[in-house]
């Protein structure tokens, strides 16, 4: 369910409570600006819920006198859809009292869900991971049925049948020991063993058209968790391009440009440089000089295209050096040569 769905919930819940809200209180609340209060207090209308306009230096919004939200207006399904908006939405939800009225939320409505419903969302909480903020174009939470089916096969570690089209278009099904669900980057995502290719899978869920329980049961992984697992594939995906760099800097430094999405980093000795000298001398092992930037790492990333390397390169500002391939040397010598001219012609 999109985020503006969970905060009209919201935006309920805090009408719910008594009294009259201002506009300006009910913006901070959620996030959002006046106009778009506006905006959720007209659906509310639209679902005929009478909200009450309130003039005046104190005014704003508030309930029709004796107006109660029924215990439960949502089925199932819509319920638990509910339930999974407010959890993602907690990403988002920077101030305290707007994370107190989110959590207010969803404790009510979890309170009157079933106690079979309740189990399955105690399940998938335990199954879903978030790497981090949601991008601003995420895409609108995954289907709430699927995302049951698989915390269920996650929690009781249970085998899928997935129905999946890759990148390319092909389809193909496919028999998944599921170690968990990942948000991240805007895209969701399942990981787990592909039993015929024995071989860790990342899924995009959106790209996954059915999924079902097979019998049996798999022994739990062992290694990375599955946020972890995402992570590292992004990093060892196979893209047309193999890169491995020498770059003479902290791993901080690396990764403020090379995430671990996209690269692995793994450290030298720090005091050797990539031709094996001290590194001691400025010496940028490309031709260049340039800082010294502590010890030296090295950087493994695949990718599909390189244009986008050299500039990056360029705005690192440390001694680095390519191993390979040899396609990305030429572009960074092309690089350098047109920024070389760009000075020249500036001097004359």
């Amino acid at each position: 369910m999109p985020r503006p769905t969970a905060r009209v919930l919201t935006l309920l819940e805090l009408l719910q409570s008594g009294g009259t809200r201002t506009v300006a209180e009910l913006a901070d609340r959620l996030g959002v600006q006046d106009r778009t209060v506006r905006r959720y207090v007209q659906r509310l209308a639209e679902l005929d819920i009478p909200v009450e306009s309130v003039r005046g230096r104190y005014g704003g919004y508030r309930l029709a006198p004796g107006y109660r939200l029924p215990p439960l207006m949502l089925d199932d399904d819509e319920a638990l859809a509910v339930l999974l908006a407010l959890l993602t939405a907690r990403r988002t939800t920077p101030t305290t009292a707007q994370r107190t009225a989110n959590e207010t939320a969803t404790a009510k409505i979890r309170r009157v869900l079933p106690r079979h419903l309740a189990h399955r969302l105690d399940t998938l909480q335990d199954s879903l991971t978030f790497t981090g903020h949601p991008a601003p174009d995420e895409p609108p939470t995954p289907d709430t049925a699927l995302l049951l089916t698989l915390a269920d096969a996650v929690r009781h570690r249970r085998p899928l049948a997935i129905r999946y089209t890759d990148r390319d278009g092909r389809p193909s099904e496919r028999t998944l020991h599921a170690h968990g669900i990942v948000a991240h980057g805007g895209r969701w995502y399942v990981t787990g063993k592909d039993t015929r290719a024995d071989q860790d899978r990342t899924l995009r869920l959106d790209r996954v058209t059915d999924a079902r329980t097979l019998p049996g049961t798999f022994d739990e992984p062992a290694g990375p968790d599955p946020a972890q697992r995402v992570l590292t594939g992004f990093a060892t995906a196979d893209y047309r391009h193999h890169v491995t760099l020498r770059i003479q800097a902290s791993a901080e430094h690396v990764r403020a440009h090379l995430p671990a999405t996209v690269a692995r980093l793994h450290e030298l000795e720090p005091a050797t440089g990539p031709d094996g000298t001290d590194g001691t001398d400025g010496t940028d092992g490309t031709g260049g000089t340039g800082g010294t930037g502590g010890g030296w790492l090295r950087v493994d990333l695949r990718a599909q295209r390189l244009d986008w390397l050299p500039p990056l390169l360029a705005a690192l500002d440390r001694p680095f050096t390519i191993e390979r391939p040899d396609e990305l040397r030429g572009l960074v010598t092309a690089l350098a040569d047109r920024l070389a001219a760009g000075a020249r012609t500036g001097d004359a």
